[in-house]
């Protein structure tokens, strides 16, 4: 049981991360119809401005207090990579947009391909750590010398996601955004018609993916203490499967898509082979859509003829 509670645990911390990089999918294909696959390396664009900000604050400027450092390069990387998204919708997307539908998925891989080797060669190819920002942590309870630990970390992982799911879902449905954004959604030439500004809601939504994908970066950089020009592509097809789970379109079918692919990896980790928990994952997937093809919360589309 002690195991188990553990890898609840972990489970959920990484299932958290896969969420919010989820959110910013299902909401740039909800609004486009497009799967944005650069998406996966503007979130390991975001960790390395928060590598780079981390050592700056600490080295050089010798900022102490690690709640303020935290804060400082969360505020910076939501920005800088929020500017990566509008740019990237700016220049690769919106020109292709009334294109044949494959113009832009293959604009989004050129994107992907070209953000990962420019970090290549911008940071070096090999692995860039970071020291410890946060430690210590809970001790639930003991087993035979077996402590189910619930780090510091991993607590503000799961905080920041549930706060940040809740803050979207309303901005969402209850803001005029929201509203704008869910008339794009469903028609973009009617919504136009009625006075939106379509491509400032289309690029809205693009920033607002990649903040989700600082934050989610900036997490997963304090977490493991490492990352690497590699990083974006693994997270990103996972989460852009933990989106198809849980309901392309619903940002809490995004956030339960990833808690579930966390856990299935976590637990076949532990308790089958480490090996194979990729093939988990997907097999999982591939059963759920068998029999709910919308995903968990995922709206059937109904097409009026």
């Amino acid at each position: 049981m002690d195991v188990f509670v553990q890898q609840l645990i972990n489970g959920l911390t990484l299932g958290s991360i896969y969420g919010l990089i989820a959110i910013g999918y299902t909401m740039v294909f909800g609004i486009i119809g497009m799967v944005n696959f650069a998406h996966g390396d503007v979130f390991m664009v975001s960790s390395f401005i928060a590598l780079i900000g981390f050592l700056i604050l600490t080295t050089w400027l010798g900022v102490s207090s690690i709640a303020l450092a935290f804060l400082i390069v969360l505020v910076v990387s939501m920005v800088l990579t929020a500017l990566w998204g509008w740019a990237i919708e700016r220049v690769a997307y919106r020109p292709l947009r009334g294109s044949f539908r494959l113009a832009p998925l293959i604009s989004a891989i050129g994107v992907s391909i070209f953000l990962s080797n420019f970090v290549q060669v911008a940071q070096g190819a090999r692995n860039k750590p970071l020291p410890p920002m946060l430690s210590g942590g809970i001790t639930l309870f003991e087993t035979d010398g077996f402590q189910v630990f619930l780090s510091y970390k991993q607590c503000l992982i799961m905080a920041v996601t549930a706060v940040l799911l809740t803050g979207f879902w309303y901005l969402v449905q209850r803001t005029p955004f929201g509203r704008a954004q869910r008339a794009c959604e469903q028609d973009r030439k009617m919504a136009a018609l009625l006075g939106i500004d379509v491509d400032r809601t289309i690029s809205l939504t693009f920033v607002l993916g990649a903040a989700l994908a600082a934050v989610a970066g900036v997490l997963y950089l304090m977490y493991y203490g490492v990352v690497s020009f590699s990083d974006g592509f693994v997270p990103g097809v996972k989460a852009f499967t933990a989106a198809v789970l849980g309901g392309i379109g619903s940002l809490p079918g995004a956030v339960l898509g990833g808690l579930i692919i966390g856990l299935i990896e976590t637990f076949w980790s532990a308790y089958f082979s480490i090996e194979y928990k990729d093939v988990a994952a997907f097999s999982i997937l591939a059963v759920v859509l068998i029999f709910m093809p919308s995903g968990i919360l995922g709206r059937a589309e109904v097409e009026k003829v």
